[in-house]
């Protein structure tokens, strides 16, 4: 059993379920302060989060389609065309029909809406930054490895695509 050096000898083996209940609050209070200012910046515009998933994604992978948004979002097609429908609706999405398949749907933002998503995404990029900077590089490598195990294997490699493209 090696030591990680971590504070009291604790190892990645054999967390206690003490320590497991930290790490599982750690991550509800980390995960409302990633989503905190972002939410503001939402709440302006009458937006939640399932707005701001979409935005990120078509921004990521301008073109996507409804289905493969459906597929990252895992949403059903319901749900989802209500937000697009009210993105769409206020200019921040333009929906496109595909070259190859007329039935396909490819989504892209507008100026508005990469104008939205900038202030969305340096909002988290700042405190990420912060909390990166504050952890050092070790501990960044260490909590990416955390994630991506904690990932569904079929999420991990959609997002394996995603950051191979980076």
């Amino acid at each position: 059993m090696a030591d990680t050096g971590a504070p009291g000898g604790e190892t990645l083996l054999f967390l206690t379920d003490e320590q497991l209940r930290k790490g599982i609050e750690a991550m509800f209070f980390a995960y409302r302060g990633f989503t905190a200012d972002p939410d503001r910046i939402l709440a302006k515009h009458d937006y939640g989060r399932a707005h701001h998933r979409a935005i990120h994604f078509i921004n990521r992978e301008p073109g996507l389609t409804v289905t493969t948004l459906i597929s990252v979002l895992g949403v059903t097609k319901q749900s989802l065309n209500r937000v697009l429908r009210t993105l769409i609706e206020d200019g921040l999405v333009e929906s496109r029909v595909g070259k190859r398949d007329k039935r396909e749907r490819h989504l892209f933002l507008t100026e508005a809406g990469e104008a939205l998503e900038r202030a969305l995404t340096e909002a988290q990029r700042a405190r990420m930054r912060a909390a990166y900077r504050a952890a050092g590089p070790q501990a960044v490598a260490g909590f990416r490895q955390v994630l991506e195990a904690m990932m569904d294997p079929n999420l991990r490699r959609h997002y394996q695509m995603l950051k191979d493209d980076a």
